[in-house]
């Protein structure tokens, strides 16, 4: 599912409110998680699961087309891990 078609479907399922309006409310949730996680916090919604980041090293790595070594900075990524409920439901 791509962000159009949530963003449809919960206009679909709200009808008293506007496109507009739920494209809005979208944006605004997307926006906590991610200035949340890029002050190094976490989100954890209940029985869906909980976002936050880890941190990896620097390294050298490869580049794939010229098989030339390349240093690679050390970086924050976004880690996800399902909750309880989600992964019951998935595995029924």
């Amino acid at each position: 599912m791509i962000r159009s078609e949530l963003v449809q479907k919960l206009a679909q399922q709200n009808p008293d409110l506007s496109a507009r309006e739920v494209e809005k409310l979208v944006s605004v949730f997307f926006d906590e998680i991610v200035q949340r996680l890029s002050e190094g916090g976490r989100v954890e919604l209940r029985g869906f699961g909980a976002f936050s980041t880890r941190a990896r090293d620097a390294r050298v790595g490869r580049n794939p087309r010229t098989g030339e070594a390349v240093e690679v900075d050390a970086k924050r990524v976004p880690y996800f891990k399902p909750g309880k409920e989600m992964r019951e439901r998935l595995n029924v």
